[in-house]
């Protein structure tokens, strides 16, 4: 057992790994080198997730997977604002007043 925190265990783990992870392959490295119980684990899975989320170190990617933000340059992290386009909620009104009136219904 360490007396590092699960995210210095992670983020070690990440560094020596040199790519990217899918979570639950991060999670059961960080708790079987923490030398947790399977029921332990399962009751400190969210808190590690949590831990992961407000951690600056790290960046949650596409399909669950987390990485070190240090090898992501922002230019790979922004969205495509098209992307955005498609999901604007506010497409099927030509203006705000029809909006307004719309809603008002």
């Amino acid at each position: 057992m360490t007396s590092q925190s699960l995210t210095d265990l992670a983020f070690d783990h990440l560094k020596k790994k040199k790519k990217e992870m899918l979570f639950a392959k991060l999670w059961k490295d960080v708790h079987d080198k923490m030398g947790m119980s399977d029921e332990i684990a399962k009751r400190k899975i969210a808190s590690f997730y949590n831990a992961l989320m407000l951690d600056s170190r790290f960046i949650s990617l596409e399909g669950n997977k987390w990485d070190l933000r240090e090898r992501h340059s922002l230019e790979s992290l922004m969205i495509d604002p098209e992307l955005l386009d498609a999901i604007d909620d506010g497409d099927e009104y030509e203006d705000y007043d029809d909006m307004v009136t719309s809603e008002e219904n």
